[in-house]
C-alpha cells in the first residue's frame, strides 16, 4: 500500500473514531500531498511523498522551537501532535549509534581528515536523507569531524 492510499485510510479511520485532531493533522499532510501533483500534474510515488513529509517535518519542527521560545506550549504540543503522526509515514529514522556509524563509514570511504572536509561529507551522504533529518546528519558529521 502505497503512503498516500495508507494516509487515506488512516484518514478515514480518524473520521470514524471521531478523532478530529488526527483527522485534521492528516488532512492537511494530504492535501499538501494533492496541491504537488496537481501543481506538477504528475502522480507521486512513495520517495517524492518521502521527500514532502520531510519538508513538512522540518516545518513542524521549526514551529515546534518557535513556539517554545514563546512559551507557547499549547501550540508546541500540537506541532509535537502532527511531528509523530508524520514520523508515522517515513522510513524508520536511524538512532543515533546507527547514524554514527554510518557517517563514520562514508567519511572513510571518501577520506575526509578534518572540518574542512565538510562539504565533501556531506554530499556523500545523500542516501541517508529518508532515514535521518539533514539537521541530525548535518550535526553528526560536525562531530565527528571536529
Amino acid at each position: 500500500m502505497s503512503i498516500k492510499d495508507l494516509m487515506m485510510a488512516d484518514i478515514k479511520e480518524a473520521m470514524k473514531s471521531g478523532n478530529t485532531l488526527k483527522r485534521d493533522a492528516l488532512r492537511t499532510l494530504h492535501s499538501a500531498l494533492k496541491q504537488v501533483e496537481v501543481d506538477k500534474r504528475i502522480i507521486l510515488s512513495d520517495d517524492d511523498c518521502i521527500k514532502i513529509l520531510k519538508t513538512a517535518l522540518k516545518q513542524r519542527e521549526d514551529a515546534k522551537e518557535s513556539y517554545l521560545k514563546a512559551q507557547r506550549q499549547d501550540l508546541a504540543d500540537k506541532e509535537s501532535f502532527e511531528i509523530d503522526i508524520i514520523m508515522q509515514y517515513l522510513p524508520k529514522q536511524l538512532d543515533d549509534n546507527e547514524l554514527e556509524s554510518a557517517i563514520k563509514k562514508i567519511i572513510e570511504e571518501v577520506g575526509a581528515k578534518d572540518s574542512k572536509d565538510f562539504g565533501k561529507v556531506m554530499s556523500a551522504t545523500k542516501d541517508l536523507n529518508p532515514v535521518a533529518t539533514g539537521k541530525r546528519i548535518s550535526e553528526m558529521v560536525k562531530k565527528i569531524l571536529n
